[in-house]
């Protein structure tokens, strides 16, 4: 309207001509376009520089802080900042915040969350396969596991857990072998075992190995652990040092057993449907920040392990060494392995992964 005023005008007061007018009307029509522009590109700038700054990835973990897990977990969270020049944080969760581990690697496979960190054993209900790395006496040192997760088998079991649930295992935590604990007493031979009421995952394979043993443990959630030790619902579980102390079991038992049956391995696992949902460039640095946490946790075993087995012991607790742990490597082999078979693939397969640890063939 003004525009359409101004183009009438012939003459001013001032004696401005109309052409002049006309000159001043379009440098402001100008100026005013050139003002849109830049707010839109400011609007524009404001928007990619937030969506750069995504709202951060969710990780749940099972175990507190101070723990393996945390520890992981930290330094993946860490790692994948500085390789997405800050653009992807990421939000702990610890001691069972967002659920249960099962319940969050469910979550993961639907989408409904970012990362979860886990027990090995808590992943096998969606990929079998994967329980190789919880027979007992499988692994029998640091080696054997970085071993069977950096190779051929780590890889085969990856694109498992992917088809069969949804989920991709980007990093693995390395946490040392179970030790078990009680509140009773010293266990030094099998048959020491009779009588205690031992706290065991909803695992087959894991409660097979103390039924092996001759006893039948006990099931139990792992939130529910520390509790059910203090009250004496269950008198022992079994665990790695350092979840021994992270969780502060010192409080709760005496007894330290250091059977070596099963290397405990933790891996860590992205959402498929979160991860097929990045760049190219988040998805690397996703596995480069996996890769490099997973040789972090096997440096931090190493340098770890031994200062926290005297702090368990500065706490009250003492240590036995099992006085024949061929019988009970015999007893959990024999009886146990031959049931899982089938479910993992073969004797063949089996056989195979021994001879990548440099083991006879059964």
């Amino acid at each position: 309207m003004i525009a359409v005023r101004l183009g009438i005008w012939h003459n001013n007061n001032d004696g401005t001509s109309s052409r002049g007018k006309r000159e001043i009307v379009m440098s402001f029509k100008q100026g005013i376009r050139a003002w849109g522009v830049a707010v839109l590109c400011l609007a524009t700038l404001i928007s990619t520089e937030a969506a750069a700054r995504t709202k951060p990835f969710k990780m749940a973990l099972g175990d507190g802080g101070g723990s393996p897990q945390q520890v992981m977990g930290q330094k993946f969270v860490e790692l994948l900042e500085q390789k997405t020049d800050g653009r992807h944080g990421t939000l702990m969760f610890l001691n069972g915040q967002l659920g249960d581990e099962q319940s969050t690697i469910n979550d993961a496979s639907m989408g409904l969350l970012d990362f979860t960190l886990v027990a090995i054993n808590n992943v096998t209900p969606f990929s079998p396969s994967v329980g190789v790395l919880t027979l007992p006496y499988m692994m029998q040192s640091l080696e054997d596991a970085i071993a069977l997760t950096q190779g051929e088998v780590g890889q085969q079991l990856v694109a498992n857990t992917v088809r069969d649930a949804n989920i991709r295992i980007i990093g693995w935590t390395y946490t040392g072998f179970r030790a078990l604990t009680n509140a009773k007493r010293p266990i030094h031979e099998l048959s020491d075992l009779k009588g205690l009421k031992m706290r065991v995952p909803a695992n087959d394979i894991m409660i097979d190995t103390y039924r092996a043993w001759g006893i039948n443990p006990t099931p139990m959630a792992w939130s529910e652990t520390f509790t059910g030790l203090q009250l004496g619902v269950v008198d022992g579980q079994d665990n790695p040092y350092m979840t021994i102390y992270a969780m502060k079991f010192s409080e709760v038992q005496d007894y330290i057993t250091n059977i070596r049956y099963l290397f405990s391995i933790e891996p860590l696992i992205v959402s498929e449907e979160v991860f097929q949902a990045q760049s190219d460039e988040v998805q690397q640095a996703i596995l480069a920040a996996g890769q490099e946490a997973t040789e972090f946790s096997a440096r931090y075993l190493v340098e770890q392990e031994d200062k926290i087995r005297a702090e368990l012991v500065s706490q009250g607790m003492e240590i036995i060494e099992p006085a024949n742990e061929r019988e009970w490597m015999d007893r959990a082999i024999s009886q146990v392995w031959p049931k899982y078979y089938d479910r993992l693939g073969g004797k063949e397969q089996l056989n195979r992964i021994l001879k990548t640890l440099g083991r006879d063939e059964i």
